[in-house]
C-alpha cells in the first residue's frame, strides 16, 4: 500500500532540506568531491563509448585519465608559463594603463578635473570605495593560509575521487535505481532522463563551447600581437559558460587593450620619444575576432553541441549562479547548474500535471472529458 501524499511530500521535503544544510555546513569539505563528481560525469560517455569498442571499464578510465594527465602537463609546460609570464606584465603595466586612462579623460572631460564638479566627487567615492574593498579583500587572502591548503586538497584529491568514479559509475547508478520507490520508479527514472539530457546538452555541450572558443579568443588575440591576449582569451572562454557575456565582458577587455596599446603608440628611437600613429588594422582585428566567434558560436558551435532545446534559460542560470553561491560559497556555484536543471525538469513536470488536473481544467475541462 503506498503511503499518502502528504506523507511522501513530508519525506521528500526533509531530504531536500537534509541536502541544503549538508551542502551549507560541509560546503568546504564537498568541493573535491564535487569536482571530482563533475569530471566523472563529463568523462563517463566517452568511457561508454571505449567499452563499446571492447575496452574494460578500468582500461577505459586507464586510458582516459592518461590521456587527460598528459594533456595537463602540457598544459602546464607550454601555457602555464606563458600565463604568469602575461599576468605580471599586467600587474606591471596597471599604473601606466591607470596614467593612460586618467590623461584621455582629464583631455576629453575637463570638467570631471574640477575639484568642485559633481562627477569629480562621485569618481572620488567610487575609488575610495573600490580601495577599501581591494584592501579588505587582499587581507582576507593573505590572512588565510587555509585557502592555499584547500586548493592543493583540491588539486590532489578530486582527480581520485574522479578516477574511482568513473570505474563504478555504472554500478552506482544501477544501486540508485534499485533503491528507488517502486511506485515512482518509472516518473523518477523518466524524470532523471530528462534532467541528463539537459545537463549533458548544457555542461558537457557548453564547456566544449568553453574550450574552443577560449582557444580560439587567445590564439587569434596573440597572433594580432595583443599583449594580454591568453588572458582575455581565458577570461572570455569562461564566461562564454553564460550566454553573452562572455563576448561582452571579453571584447570590452580586448577592445579597450587594443586602443590602450595600438592607439597611438610611443617608441624610443636615438633617445627620443616618437609618436607613431594609430594602428587601426589591429584595433579592427580584435574587433573582427570577436565578431567571428560570436557568429561560430551562434550558427555552429551552440546548435550542434549545446542544443537548440537546452531548458535553462540565461536569466535563470545566472539566478541559480549568484543565490547558490551567495548562499553556499564556491561550492554552491558548482552545484547550481545541476541543481537548477533539476529543479526546472521539476517545474515543468509539476506545470503538465497541473493542466491535466481539476485546479486548472475546473468545470469545463470535467464536461469536455464527458462529452469524448
Amino acid at each position: 500500500m503506498a503511503l499518502p501524499v502528504r506523507q511522501q511530500a513530508t519525506y521528500w521535503g526533509v531530504a531536500a532540506a537534509v541536502f541544503l544544510l549538508i551542502l551549507w555546513f560541509l560546503g568546504n569539505v564537498l568541493l573535491p568531491f564535487v569536482v571530482g563528481g563533475a569530471i566523472a560525469y563529463c568523462l563517463d560517455p566517452l568511457a561508454d563509448r571505449l567499452e563499446e569498442r571492447g575496452f574494460s571499464r578500468g582500461a577505459a578510465t586507464a586510458v582516459i585519465f592518461s590521456l587527460a594527465t598528459l594533456v595537463l602537463l602540457l598544459s602546464v609546460l607550454l601555457v602555464l608559463p606563458m600565463l604568469i609570464g602575461q599576468v605580471i606584465a599586467l600587474v606591471q603595466a596597471a599604473p601606466e594603463l591607470y596614467e593612460t586612462l586618467r590623461g584621455f579623460v582629464v583631455e576629453r572631460f575637463p570638467t570631471i578635473v574640477n575639484e568642485d564638479s559633481a562627477a569629480r566627487q562621485a569618481i572620488s567615492d567610487l575609488l575610495a570605495t573600490a580601495r577599501g574593498q581591494v584592501g579588505t579583500v587582499v587581507t582576507s587572502v593573505l590572512s588565510s593560509a587555509g585557502a592555499a591548503v584547500s586548493s592543493v586538497v583540491v588539486l590532489v584529491v578530486a582527480p581520485v575521487v574522479a578516477f574511482y568514479l568513473l570505474l563504478d559509475w555504472d554500478r552506482m547508478i544501477a544501486k540508485i535505481d534499485e533503491l528507488l520507490p517502486r511506485d515512482h520508479a518509472p516518473v523518477v527514472r523518466q524524470l532523471a532522463s530528462q534532467i541528463d539530457r539537459t545537463l549533458a546538452s548544457f555542461v558537457r555541450g557548453q564547456g566544449t563551447v568553453c574550450l574552443i572558443l577560449g582557444a580560439f579568443y587567445a590564439i587569434a588575440l596573440m597572433v594580432v600581437g595583443l599583449r594580454f591576449g591568453l588572458i582575455v582569451g581565458i577570461i572570455a572562454g569562461i564566461l562564454t559558460f553564460i550566454p553573452y557575456v562572455g563576448a561582452l565582458v571579453g571584447g570590452v577587455l580586448a577592445i579597450g587593450l587594443a586602443l590602450f596599446q595600438f592607439w597611438a603608440p610611443t617608441e624610443l628611437v636615438d633617445g627620443e620619444t616618437v609618436r607613431l600613429s594609430t594602428d587601426w588594422v589591429r584595433i579592427g582585428a580584435v574587433i573582427v575576432i570577436f565578431v567571428i566567434g560570436q557568429v561560430v558560436e551562434g550558427n555552429v558551435l551552440t546548435p550542434n553541441l549545446v542544443g537548440s532545446s537546452v531548458g535553462l534559460h540565461p536569466v535563470w542560470l545566472i539566478f541559480a549562479l549568484t543565490a547558490f553561491g551567495t548562499l553556499f560559497g564556491f561550492v554552491g556555484m558548482l552545484v547550481a547548474v545541476p541543481v537548477s536543471a533539476m529543479i526546472g525538469v521539476l517545474v515543468r513536470y509539476g506545470m503538465d500535471r497541473y493542466r491535466e488536473g481539476r485546479l486548472y481544467q475546473g468545470l469545463a475541462g470535467r464536461k469536455e472529458e464527458s462529452d469524448t
